[in-house]
């Protein structure tokens, strides 16, 4: 085909550049191509619930993981633009510019992101043309066997119908761009102050203490696969509390599109072939399948995963406490495990699988708080914040979501059960008996 003349890679939560549909589409497209990546304003100021929307940690990791994303750009002479600005007005300068005929990028659903595109399109010439994909998937919208609107509301249906009819397509190969329409970049990643923030080091207790970015996330994917083979033992110690291996830790790169799902089952698959099969290298694979079927619920209900109400429209008598909030969020509560999950939190950015069921289950059916008070926080504080995962996860453990039991979490017996030598609250409740 005819090579268009300029291609605008839009990059939101797809930081990677090997598996990046949009990425090879432009390549493959267009003579020139030219990469953006804005830090929004906004995601750096309170919410309505009074959290910065993006703290700390999370502004830490996505600084290193644009880093990244420049340096493996330029390799393929790729220039990437960085601003501090909203990305409707950064794109509408590019593309006056430069002249943009297309502008790629990873379709997002939730109604912030809808609203930014929007916003974009109101504002460039009516020849530049949009051209979005599905590439934060593991089983591609176009492959499921649902329509949007039929996606079971319990996750096993969903799961068994997926893993007999959907194959997993395979990733994307990304060439490099001739030098000679180089473009000078004059742009610079802004830094921790200049985002609000004071530089800090990482706690010496975290349980992830990695950067961010594509040749970290495909670091730890080797080392956890390859070198230690924890992988084969992952289902056994995924419930663990302290350390660095007894989970993948893949959440926070996989979160900001530093690497895909795709790139991780079709590992999961070469090691099954190399090392062997069992049921923790198909125990990862299933949580990948629980992120696709959070985002598919999300894409199906849209703002209602926002609601007090949940997806089910349940109505409870939800409170809203500042005391009893705060010593939730501090630390303070009369139960030593959810207070050692939140110092954790508060302390590094990162809390287990295993605490954020505990700790959310205490605020919405011990405390019963308004859940998305404590989703708003852990938007803030998480380094792997996924929005759908994230009110995906608490609609579950607040029984507005998709647990057919609505369970309420036993705290004293799940300290027991995963900390029963206290050893984890020992690490974090330092100044507090047991």
């Amino acid at each position: 085909m005819q090579k268009k003349q300029k291609g605008l890679v839009w990059f939101r939560n797809d930081l990677r550049v090997h598996d990046n549909e949009s990425l090879t589409n432009a390549i493959s497209e267009n003579n020139t191509v030219l990469a953006v990546y804005c830090f929004d304003p906004r995601h750096f100021e309170k919410t309505g619930f009074g959290f910065i929307k993006t703290e700390k940690f999370r502004a830490k990791f996505l600084i290193e993981s644009v880093k990244e994303l420049k340096q493996n750009l330029e390799k393929l002479n790729i220039p990437l633009l960085v601003y501090h600005q909203k990305p409707e007005d950064a794109i509408k300068e590019i593309s006056a510019l430069n002249e943009i005929s297309a502008v790629y990028f990873q379709e997002e659903w939730t109604s912030e992101e809808m609203e930014v595109l929007e916003n974009i399109k109101a504002k460039v010439p009516d020849s530049v043309s949009f051209k979005s994909t599905y590439n934060q998937f593991l089983f591609h919208p176009d492959a499921i066997p649902f329509d949007i609107q039929k996606i079971p509301n319990v996750f096993t249906q969903f799961r068994n119908q997926c893993e007999k009819s959907t194959k997993i397509r395979p990733e994307f190969k990304v060439q490099t761009l001739s030098k000679e329409n180089w473009i000078t970049n004059t742009t610079a990643i802004p830094t921790m102050e200049i985002l609000g923030f004071t530089d800090f080091e990482t706690d010496s207790r975290t349980a992830f203490p990695f950067a961010g970015g594509e040749d970290e996330a495909q670091k730890r994917l080797q080392n956890y696969f390859w070198e230690t083979k924890k992988l084969s033992v992952y289902k056994l110690t995924r419930n663990g509390l302290i350390g660095t291996d007894f989970s993948s830790k893949f959440s926070p790169w996989l979160a900001n599109g530093s690497i895909s799902a795709k790139t991780i089952y079709w590992e999961i698959i070469k090691y099954e072939q190399q090392i062997g099969k069992n049921d923790s290298t198909y125990w990862l694979i299933f949580e990948l399948i629980w992120r696709d079927y959070f985002k598919y619920i999300s894409l199906k209900n849209g703002n209602s995963i926002f609601k007090i109400g949940g997806i089910l429209d349940k109505n409870y008598d939800w409170k809203n406490n500042t005391s009893a909030i705060n010593n939730w969020i501090n630390g303070t509560t009369h139960e030593p495990f959810v207070n050692a999950n939140m110092i954790e939190l508060r302390e590094t950015g990162w809390m287990s699988n295993r605490g954020r069921q505990n700790v959310g289950s205490y605020f919405a059916k011990n405390l019963l708080l308004d859940w998305r008070i404590g989703a708003a926080y852990f938007e803030a504080m998480l380094i792997d914040y996924d929005v759908h995962s994230n009110y995906g996860n608490w609609m579950y453990v607040s029984g507005v979501g998709n647990d057919p039991r609505d369970r309420k979490f036993n705290i004293k017996l799940q300290a027991e059960n995963y900390d029963g030598q206290s050893k984890f609250q020992k690490l974090w409740l330092q100044q507090q008996l047991f």
